[in-house]
């Protein structure tokens, strides 16, 4: 499921506040913020950078609820390892199935979200065209996730550039924008509350998907320093940065954009470029395309590692007997479970044919809120197991407690009929577990899945995704500067003496 020719992966020392933060950052930010800016905007106006902040919090109590869980059970396996912990296998499958299909529903959000921006640079594009655009993008998901293609170090850095500067350049023009035109920024941002209270839930429930992320991390607490400090305060610091950064792209888009225009556009973010760069029709034309292009790139780059994590989370539950065995088939030359990964794309490009944006979005977030409640109330049940750590943590029970609090919430803000299309296909699992599952699990597979090295090799690809990337050479730099070993250190194959740090 690693891939081949990725390198081996080893642990020089245990993770510190830097580097776990590093992981939170690369876990959660992506492309989602291209996404979820205008939805929001349209239901509740200015008024949603205030739920950007409050989701931000929410995220972050439920996140150290997760963190909890990995200290009292640290091993990996995730939310269906620590539901079957303290429940049945049937309940572990049954948050594992809700996981998987979380992350499916996911999946299906991107090829939407690339043809609405490809069809703003690249006007006059019809219906079908528009889904054959959603196919050349799940095509070329399938392909890159196929051969298990690891871009250089060289070339990835190019990729990340391309993402990110676009968006960065936005921000610090945007900022300027905002500091000369006052008068057009008061104009905009009012009025500053739009939209009823039940709008208010609807973006709250659109805005959250963009903070998810870190239900998918595997790294046990037994590689980091002082876990019950280190582990929520790097929670603590990734999400700030992440709130911080969502803060400021959502204020320009605000600050820049009329509000008129931001109920009608489906891509905001081009919209803001176009006002905000608009000293002569040829500037507006080249920021729009730089912007558009950087999208493309970071809404392709989003869907690509997230069907690596979830076509793995499918190969976990099938070695572990929980899922047909014909997932966890790897190609004999690349190495990749190619059977999971094409059953997970084609049927997510028939979600995305059929579905809109806020019914996918909606129906991730309200399966996604019931893993992090089974979660958090498993949490509190393995504290009775595990009495020793849980009198290390000073949170004790109060922050599974809230987090517990807080996904009820995001369940019952769910649209209704978004809540009935999630439990007709959370449902589905049962048929599968009673059906297909083998109920065999594959030892030999297992056993590699969850090694160190395989485990370590994960975290240091998630180091460098979209903003986490020029963190993790901010803090490369203040290592060297410090004398400070890098924690994970890859070993290339094709030379086991050629170190390559992190």
């Amino acid at each position: 499921m690693e891939g081949r020719g990725q390198g081996k992966a080893k642990l020089q020392r245990k993770l510190n506040s830097f580097d776990v933060t590093n992981l939170v950052i690369g876990s959660i930010i992506g492309a989602d913020i291209y996404v979820a800016t205008g939805l929001a905007a349209k239901l509740v106006g200015p008024s949603s950078l205030i739920v950007w902040v409050l989701t931000g919090a929410m995220a972050i109590v439920i996140a150290v609820s997760f963190a909890y869980c990995v200290m009292l059970l640290p091993k990996v396996g995730g939310p269906y390892a620590y539901v079957k912990e303290v429940s049945t296998p049937f309940a572990g499958f049954m948050v594992g199935w809700a996981l998987l299909l979380a992350e499916w529903f996911s999946l299906a959000v991107f090829p939407v979200a690339f043809a609405q921006y490809f069809t703003s640079l690249v006007p006059g594009i019809g219906p079908t065209g528009v889904v054959l655009l959603k196919a050349a993008f799940i095509v070329f998901i399938i392909g890159t996730n196929f051969v298990g293609a690891k871009a250089a170090g060289r070339a990835n850095d190019v990729l990340t550039i391309l993402k990110i500067s676009p968006l960065v350049l936005m921000i610090i023009a945007g900022l300027v924008f905002v500091l000369l035109n006052p008068v057009t920024v008061s104009d905009n941002m009012t009025p500053f509350v739009t939209g009823n209270l039940a709008s208010f839930g609807g973006a709250l429930i659109l805005i959250f998907w963009a903070y998810a992320g870190f239900e998918l991390s595997t790294l046990p607490a037994d590689d980091v320093e002082r876990p019950e400090r280190t582990i929520p305060r790097a929670i603590a610091m990734g999400m700030l940065f992440v709130i911080v950064f969502y803060l400021l792209t959502n204020f320009v888009v605000l600050g820049a954009v009329d509000q008129q225009t931001l109920q009608s556009t489906s891509t905001p973010l081009l919209s803001a470029a176009a006002a905000i760069f608009n000293s002569s029709a040829f500037i507006t034309s080249l920021m729009v395309l730089v912007v558009g292009i950087g999208a493309l790139f970071s809404i392709l780059g989003a869907d690509e590692s997230g069907t690596i994590g979830t076509t793995r989370l499918a190969y976990a539950m099938a070695i572990d007997g929980l899922l047909p065995h014909s997932f966890a088939k790897v190609h004999p030359k690349y190495g990749t479970p190619y059977i999971a990964l094409m059953v997970l794309c084609a049927t997510a490009f028939g979600a995305s044919v059929f579905g809109g944006l806020t019914l996918l979005i909606s129906s991730s977030v309200f399966l996604l809120a019931f893993v992090y409640l089974a979660t958090c109330l498993s949490t509190i049940r393995l504290e009775r197991k595990n009495a020793v750590v849980a009198q290390r943590l000073r949170w004790k029970t109060a922050i599974p407690i809230t987090g517990a609090a807080l996904s009820l919430l995001l369940i019952v803000l769910v649209d209704p009929l978004e809540i009935a299309i999630s439990l007709a296909v959370l449902g589905v699992g049962v048929v599968v577990y009673m059906y297909f599952s083998p109920r065999k699990e594959l030892s030999e597979a297992r056993a590699v899945f969850l090694s160190e090295e395989a485990i370590l090799r994960r975290a240091a690809a998630q180091r460098t995704r979209f903003l986490a990337h020029p963190f993790y050479h901010l803090k490369m730099y203040i290592y060297k500067r410090r004398g400070i070993e890098p924690a994970i250190v890859l070993v290339d194959t094709d030379d086991a003496r050629r170190e390559i740090k992190e």
